[in-house]
């Protein structure tokens, strides 16, 4: 399975608009990070994970004319606001399935009712299928999904294994129960959003001690805003198997 990180940014991205911290100023194409968002294919297939407000600029960096449809991990704008962006692929394909963990359905239909509605529909809508996802297995394609249940703060959301891969974005707290589903992973992504501590987000600090709690073979993490540091300067601090993903990024896994 190849995975693309989309983005890697948390929810204002880097550069921050009118924010002159450095890390905002830097050259380095690996600081500037958009929505966190993943891409995974196999076979035939392809799935988007989130589907932020950077939505369109990171399909058309990457060249991509088809999805098989997209998994939500919760409701913040980060992570759905790009939605209306499915357009064209509604025209290709009609509905586009999108996968959405049960407690966020009313959220988005309210959100974007138009996609939604089956009166008086505008022309031209994007239009979606809503699969509800529960925290049990599902299958998509020839692979079998399942869900993570944590807490992002006060609200819980899903990550996801697929095979010996975890996707475990807005990451604070985790039941026993959860944490035995993520064992035994050649990757995990995880969020780490800055050095100072947060009351929705693991910090650095707290996302290396989850990592070396939970063995990986390979970490890579994502979410992550300008006050996590510069990428280079803080990549040289990280140990060997645990690196910082960047915008564009493909791994094998």
């Amino acid at each position: 399975m190849k995975v693309t990180f989309l983005g890697t940014g948390t929810s204002q991205g880097i550069p921050i608009i009118g924010n002159d911290h450095p890390v905002c100023l830097s050259d380095d194409p690996k600081d500037k990070r958009l929505r966190s968002s993943i891409m995974l294919e196999w076979s035939d297939y392809r799935y988007i994970v989130d589907c932020g407000p950077d939505f369109r600029q990171q399909l058309l960096r990457e060249k991509v004319d088809t999805i098989n449809g997209i998994i939500f991990t919760h409701e913040h704008a980060d992570h759905t606001a790009g939605l209306d962006d499915i357009r064209p692929f509604t025209h290709k394909m009609g509905d586009v399935p999108l996968y959405i963990p049960e407690r966020m359905t009313d959220n988005i239909q309210q959100r974007f009712f138009y996609i939604f509605t089956k009166v008086n529909r505008y022309p031209g809508a994007p239009s979606a299928d809503i699969n509800i996802i529960y925290n049990k297995p599902f299958v998509l394609g020839d692979k079998t999904i399942t869900p993570v249940e944590y807490m992002h703060g006060r609200i819980p959301i899903f990550g996801y294994r697929i095979d010996d891969f975890a996707y475990l974005t807005d990451f604070k707290s985790i039941s026993e129960a959860e944490k035995e589903k993520i064992n035994d992973l050649d990757v995990l992504v995880l969020s780490a959003l800055r050095i100072e501590s947060h009351p929705t987000h693991l910090n650095l600090q707290e996302a290396l001690a989850f990592i070396e709690e939970i063995q990986p073979k390979k970490a890579y993490l994502t979410h992550i805003s300008h006050r996590l540091g510069f990428h280079a300067a803080v990549e040289k601090e990280l140990p060997e198997s645990i690196r910082l993903a960047y915008d564009g990024l493909k791994i094998n896994v």
